[in-house]
């Protein structure tokens, strides 16, 4: 494969731009303004280097799939890594707080910091940063909109009454 690739993937929370590496996916970025995400310009297009993460996305989106396999490689300082580790510990079809993720990490005093890192999260469904809320259960800040936070939202709570 060799240095950096991308695609773009149809999704029912828009165009999804999809970045990886030989050691695995480093980015996922919604469209904005209706148009999808640029590639860094050191990428080439290579849409067959994405099958398994397509597979997995769209399984995910058809209530088939609550926890990813793609191996990963996103680019974080040691706390926005501590951060995103508790991200992907969070169970399909729950929700955490900020400060209840701070907690988590050993720093109940840094829900700003975690607010900021979980905001810098470059995988976001797969690292899923959806899931974090406000402590009141309010809809907090998402890269891919509140619209599509709500839909990610719903798409894994009512896939809990769906038979299998």
């Amino acid at each position: 494969m060799g240095g950096l690739t991308f695609t773009h993937l149809d999704s029912p929370v828009g165009v999804l731009l999809l970045v990886r590496n030989e050691q695995g996916l480093r980015a996922i970025s919604f469209e904005r303004g209706g148009e999808p995400a640029p590639p860094p310009a050191a990428a080439t297009r290579d849409d067959r280097a994405f099958d398994d993460i397509a597979s997995e996305l769209g399984a995910y989106f058809q209530r088939r799939l609550t926890e990813f396999k793609v191996k990963l490689n996103p680019a974080g300082t040691p706390f926005q890594r501590s951060v995103w580790d508790v991200l992907r510990s969070i169970p399909y079809g729950e929700t955490r707080s900020y400060s209840q993720v701070a907690a988590a990490i050993g720093r109940p005093e840094a829900v700003r910091a975690v607010g900021t890192a979980n905001g810098a999260n470059p995988l976001p469904i797969i690292v899923p940063c959806h899931r974090v809320i406000g402590t009141n259960g309010s809809l907090t800040g998402f890269g891919g909109g509140l619209t599509a936070k709500r839909f990610l939202l719903d798409l894994e709570t009512y896939a809990e009454t769906l038979p299998r």
